[in-house]
Formats: structure tokens, sequence, C-alpha cells
């Protein structure tokens, strides 16, 4: 595309295009290669046979995918209609026998665009590649087994898709809200050959998690490592406790009316009792209980 004789500050109206891989990630450095030969392949050939000429179209690469704008002299529903059959189909042809489908994600959108050395830039820009690379875009290509998912924007689908043409299925478009960075829009979804296909509804995010749990023996015993070192701190805590009661109440609290106990742990009161054999009263624990035998 020729842009010496203008004026670099100067935007024009085009028709931006962004395209996106599924999954380019998982593919390895030897079949990325082959897979943006696949992706140049089906976007040329689908140009030729729209015969939408090549000095109305600038590329960028963009890595695991495409950039676009197309001059303003071609119409958008060329683009939309004709065009997006073309990618389709050479987009399945190509996919035929591959253990991995190539698929891909289409952004559109039209606005003010910039030309420099570097590329394009510009808000038009920006929305087209949000759109490419929503993840509702992504898990519509996944839910639905397609080989192609197209997303457009509100002001396209209102200006140009509503009113159909050759090729063009208004019908076939179901809309959704997107959360972007720049703020929340509508956009509008098709599959190529399909009818309008379901919004699938956003993944729940995790429930928040919950407060602290209530102190157990381990958060009291300061998280001991085994059961017996638990049952040892209770020990010591039953007789801590105890003494401090004796403390405040004298020598012996089961004699003071109205005696009250707080033990963590087993607890035996045994008074005025007459015992005709030997008798083990409590619990034998750690060390001590393994030394019988």
């Amino acid at each position: 595309m020729d842009h010496d004789a203008m004026d670099l500050t100067e935007a024009r109206y085009e028709l931006v295009i962004s395209v996106d891989a599924r999954r380019s990630g998982e593919y390895d450095d030897v079949d990325k290669q082959r897979m943006r030969e696949r992706i140049y392949r089906v976007l040329e050939t689908a140009f030729t046979h729209a015969k939408v000429a090549r000095d109305a179209v600038h590329m960028e690469d963009r890595g695991d995918g495409v950039l676009l704008s197309v001059a303003g002299r071609i119409a958008v529903t060329r683009l939309l209609g004709l065009w997006m059959i073309e990618v389709h189909e050479t987009l399945r042809d190509e996919n035929r026998g591959l253990r991995v489908p190539l698929g891909l994600r289409v952004g559109m959108h039209v606005g003010p665009v910039r030309h420099d050395v570097r590329g394009i830039s510009g808000r038009a820009v920006d929305l087209a590649c949000r759109l490419a690379d929503a993840p509702l875009a992504r898990r519509l290509l996944d839910a639905e087994r397609a080989d192609l998912v197209l997303v457009t924007s509100q002001s396209l689908y209102e200006d140009v898709v509503s009113s159909g043409g050759k090729f063009i299925e208004p019908a076939h478009y179901s809309s959704a809200r997107l959360e972007l960075k720049e703020g929340e829009v509508t956009a509008w979804f098709h599959l190529p050959g399909r009818p309008a296909p379901e919004i699938p509804a956003a993944p729940v995010p995790p429930a928040a998690p919950a407060g602290d749990p209530p102190p157990t023996a381990d958060t009291a015993a300061g998280h001991a490592d085994d059961a017996d070192d638990v049952e040892e701190v209770q020990e010591v805590q039953e007789v801590q406790e105890f003494s401090d009661f004796q403390d405040a109440q004298g020598d012996d609290p089961a004699d003071a009316p109205g005696a009250r106990y707080t033990v963590h742990g087993d607890m035996s009161q045994h008074h005025d009792n007459v015992y005709q054999q030997p008798v083990h009263i409590g619990r034998i624990t750690g060390d001590a209980g393994r030394r019988k035998g």
C-alpha cells in the first residue's frame, strides 16, 4: 500500500482486521513456523479469490497472527461477505488431515487509522485486536469445535452487517458484552457456515476463602507434630489450670460449695475410696506408655 504521498498525521477510515491463531503457545518451534505459513496462505488465497487488490491491503506480522487494514476504496461488504467465505473454505481445506487443526479468531472494526513507516495505529486498531483476543472468542471457538470465529464491533454490525448483503447473514450473529481494558463494549460473534452461536457462560470465579477455622487441639498445642505431643500439651494445660484454681480456692476445691473446673482432656475425681488391689487411675501417654512391656 503506497502511503508516500499521505500525511503521516492524517487518519484514514479503513477496515481493520486482526487475525490470531488458537492456542499458538502450544506449538513447538517447527510447528509454529508451519502454522504461520498456513495463516498467510489462507489469507492471501482469500484475497485473491475475493478479487481484493494487494496494494489495497496493509499487512503486519504479529508472530502468532496478522494485523491488516484495507483501504476505504474496497467495499467492507466484500470483506465481511465473500472474503470471509473464502477464508473459511481455504482454512477447512488446510485443516484436512492435520492432527492439530488450525483455528483462527478474527476481529473486525472500521475507524480512523494512521500509517507510519513501522505500521498502523489508532483506537480502531486497538479495538480490532481486543475483539480477536477476547476470552469469549476463545471459549466459543472451543465450545463449538469450530475452525473460525469472527467478532465484529457494534458499529460495524449496525452500519454494515445488519443491512445484510451477498454472503452476509445478520441473523447468524449473536451479541455479547465484553469487558475490555478501555471499558465495556458490545461485540457480535459469527461462525461462518453455522447458525447464530449460543454464547457460552463466563466461567464462575472461585469462591472466596472462608474465615479462619475454629481453634483445634492442634492450634492450641502449637501445631504439634504428632498425637502424643498433643496429649502431653493437653495434660500440661489441665495441671496448670487445676493448680491455678487451687491457689484461688484453697487446698481442696472439691470441698468448696459450687466448685467448678475447666478441663481440656480427661479428668477423674476420687474421694474416700478403698481399693482391694493395685489400681491405675488416669492415662499413660507419650514415652511412659511406650516404656511398658
